[in-house]
Parts: structure tokens; sequence; C-alpha cells
């Protein structure tokens, strides 16, 4: 491949499902050397299928129906097996949605970025850890994946990929989850990364700010069967360094209703919690007081590692607390979940953050959905077919969803079914980890507009953990700010 030639071209590629369901539809795109391309449209678009096209990793029961992939010089989708493993361990790279369930779980920081890197010394680990916004001085690099926060697993990840100085990096939703700041930090990151060491860069994201941060040329998808996709005005290159995009103000959270700890659902007292293990053990919540209250919104933010998902996975009894106590309606809870009674597991439920590694991979979404309704309220296996269509519609999810399994869902519509089967157990506290982050802003809306129906109609109280802070404002009671170890009630 000359320097001029395109590092991939995408030329009318389509691709479907065995049973018929068209994926992509006639899709064309050139990807250039030293360029950031953006890939943008609702949930369902094709988007997580295109960049997988271009990895040569098609989902599964999918193929191509006609069109081509030329990545480097080959094409991918005809590529021999040890061909194509050889692209990728020397000249492609590609992070998923939920890039941290790729990393060895048993391997620490350090040997998971040297382990296939182009230059293993300690000078590259501690520049590539600093490039991606790491704490180099809280000798993160000796810690395994389970000590991490999400966006710190995300972005260990992206340095374990520009580690191995690919000639292509495909990025599935590289911001969800992260806070504003470090988003624009890692927008700028990339397109330093792609001007200057002549990197083509392929991402898809939600986020407008992002996207017109970073990227020199957008494509919008639309769902198959719709107008098809379209190219925004793609800039005619590198931007110069620019300060900060203006950002808008979230609303001031509305003010909580005056209550007492008494009138809580669920209630924390003193909870401490610590996470990683031996000398590299640290706090990230100390003496926090919590009361979720009945029809409640409360906002839970707070900078990637300040324990936001490490506090939410407490109060539902997945994360040992250090002290403190917890209550259910001025019941004792216990600390593990295992301890509970089932109405209280059924009480209290999680939706996380990456709903990838909570499904079962085995299950349809029709299983998934079925089992909390025959688990918690022995619901007759001929009536659950109409109790999970209603849910898979209150998620905006058509009915037919109920028979495809997690793998053949785009991550915003595995986020959606994440959301159902919480509310299948018809709970009285929802906890809710970055569960728009994945959504494009219509169907995030929805999702809002849903939960606001529950807490009027049924007194469901959420925790509500983003970064998305004017959803926050807009939605939220009161808010709860997580800045490093401490603690504020604002």
């Amino acid at each position: 491949m000359t320097p001029t030639a395109p590092a991939a071209q995408i030329t009318g590629l389509s691709v479907a499902l065995g049973d018929g369901t068209v994926l992509l539809d006639r899709v064309c795109l050139t990807l250039r050397p030293g360029r950031v391309h953006a890939v943008t449209g609702p949930s369902g678009a094709g988007k997580t299928t295109l960049l997988r096209a271009v990895a040569g990793a098609l989902p599964p029961d999918a193929h191509l129906a006609e069109g081509a992939v030329t990545v480097l010089g080959h094409e991918i989708l005809t590529l021999a097996p040890e061909r194509l493993r050889a692209l990728r361990r020397h000249h492609l790279a590609y992070l998923g949605q939920d890039p941290g369930s790729g990393l060895n779980p048993r391997m620490r920081v350090d040997r998971l970025i040297t382990e296939t890197a182009a230059d293993r010394s300690r000078t590259a680990l501690t520049d590539l850890l600093a490039q991606v916004r790491l704490p180099v001085g809280e000798r993160i690099e000796r810690r395994r994946p389970a000590e991490l926060s999400g966006g710190q697993q995300r972005r260990v990840a992206l340095a374990r990929a520009l580690a191995r100085r690919p000639g292509l990096l495909l990025l599935d939703e590289p911001t969800a989850g992260l806070d504003p700041a470090l988003r624009d930090e890692i927008a700028d990151l990339l397109r330093e990364v792609a001007h200057r060491r002549g990197i083509a860069v392929l991402l898809s994201s939600h986020d407008p700010e992002f996207v017109a941060r970073c990227a020199d040329d957008t494509l919008v998808l639309n769902p198959p069967g719709g107008d098809g996709p379209r190219r925004s005005n793609p800039k005619s290159g590198p931007n110069p360094k620019s300060g900060p995009n203006p950002k808008p103000s979230p609303a001031a959270p509305r003010p909580a209703a005056r209550s007492t700890a008494s009138d809580a659902t669920l209630s924390a007292r003193g909870v401490g919690a610590q996470v990683g293990s031996g000398r590299d053990r640290r706090e990230v919540l100390t003496g926090l007081d919590l009361d979720l209250h009945p029809g409640s919104c409360t906002g839970i933010i707070g900078p990637s590692g300040s324990g936001k998902t490490t506090l939410v996975r407490v109060l539902a009894g997945l994360h040992p607390p250090t002290a403190g106590t917890l209550t259910l309606d001025g019941v004792p809870l216990a600390a593990s979940h295992r301890a509970r009674t089932r109405d209280q597991r059924r009480r209290v439920q999680l939706v996380p953050q990456n709903p990838l590694g909570a499904l079962n991979p085995a299950r349809t979404v029709g299983a998934t959905l079925t089992r909390p309704l025959r688990l918690h309220f022995g619901t007759p296996r001929d009536g659950c077919a109409d109790r999970v269509a209603g849910l898979l519609a209150a998620v905006d999810l058509p009915a037919d969803f109920a028979a495809r399994y997690p793998h053949e869902l785009s991550g915003g519509q595995r986020q959606r079914v994440s959301v159902a089967r919480a509310l299948a157990a018809e709970p009285d506290v929802l906890l809710c980890d970055e569960v728009t982050s994945a959504l494009d802003a219509d169907t995030a809306a929805g999702i809002m507009a849903l939960l606001a129906g529950l807490r009027a109609d049924r007194g469901l109280a959420i925790a509500l953990i983003s970064h998305d802070l004017p959803l926050v404002g807009a939605h939220a009671d009161s808010l709860v700010d997580l800045a490093g170890t401490a603690l504020r009630r604002d």
C-alpha cells in the first residue's frame, strides 16, 4: 500500500442475518491514513456491524450479502484465517463497546499493555498511561482489570491498542461512561494519534460533541430500509488545536422534597468501600450517607474512578463494604446479596454499565426476560409471552426481538434489554449505571420517560449514574457528587 492509498475501502457493503434481516444496506466509506472517521446514527443502524466488518469479524449468523471491504490491501472478509490473524496482530486494532471484557483478568495493567507492544520499555509504558490519562503515580500499572473502574478499563484497552502502533484503529463508542473532561481529552488524543502517526481511525459514537471535536469525516447511518447512509460535511484537514468546545450548562437539579431517612426505601449510613488488593488497596468511599426515597431520582456524578459503580454495587450487595449499614424500608439489609431474601433481591435491581457481560449469551432475549417472571412471580410459561412483549415495547423494542440472542443486538439494544430485565422484577429501587451512555438521544429520552412514568405510577426509587450532566439535571431530584474519595450533597 502506498502512503496515499486508503487504509480501508468499503464499497456497496450489505450484511444480513441468516433469516434475511438486513443489518447494513449498501454502505460506502473510504478510510484514509491520518484522519479520524466517525459513524453515527440511531441504535440498531448498524454502526457496530460496520466496524466488525472492517475488522473481518461479522456477527454470528451474519454474512456478506454484497459489496466488498478492502483493508490495508486485503479483501478482509475473504481472507484466510491465518492471514487474518496476522493482519489483526500487527496492523489492525479493534475495541468493542465493552473493551474491559477483552482484558485478561489475571494480568496486571503493565503486562496487558506491553504483551504485544512494539516498544516494551518502562518509559514507553509510562508515556502510554499518561497519553490515555491514567494516573501514573498511583501504581495503576500494578492493578488487574477487576481493580479498575469501567472508564479506566476502557483507557487501558486503548493504551494496549495504541502500543501495537496499528495502521487502522477501530473504536466502538470509545467514550461511553467517561466524564466530559476526559471525553474531550480522549478526542484530542485520537486526533493527535491519527495526524502524527498517520493512523486511520474509525469510531462510532452517539455523542455529537465528541464527534465534532475529533472527527475529520462523519457518516450518518440510518436503520436498513430508511433513507440510507449520508455523509456530513467533512473537514478539509486536521483542525488547528482549539480550546474546549462550549458545552450546555446542565439544569440545576430540582430540590428534593423534604423527607426523613425513615421515609426512604433504601438507606445507607456510614458506608465505606475499597478496591484493589494488597499494597494497591485504596478507599473509594468513606462515611457515605444516602437515602433513596419512593418516586425520587438521585443523580450520582463524579470523575472516572471516583467510586460511582462501586457505590451502586454495594447497594446491590455485589461489592463488600468496609464499614456502615444498609436498610430497606427500615429493616437491616445484608451486605451480600447471597444473604438477602429473594424478595429483597427482587426489590433492589441493578442495570449495569456493560450489558454484554451481564446478559447470558446462550439465552434468547425472551428467555432472559422470562426468568425473573418465573422466579419472582411464578408466572406460567404460557402467560410469559405477552408479558415479555410488553416489557420489550416499554423499552422501544419490537416483540420479535424475543427470539434473538445478545450477539444479534446492537449495544443500545442490549442496554434496553438489560433495563427490561430489571423492570421484569417490578423493583422498588432501580440502580442505573450509565444506562443511556450507549443510546442515541431519542432512545435515551424514551428510557428516561419510561423511568419517570414508573416513578410517578409505582413510586420507583432510582439512583442514576451518568456523565451526561444535562440528563441528570433534567431528571434528578437530588445530586450526589463523588470527587476523589469525598462525597458531597448539593
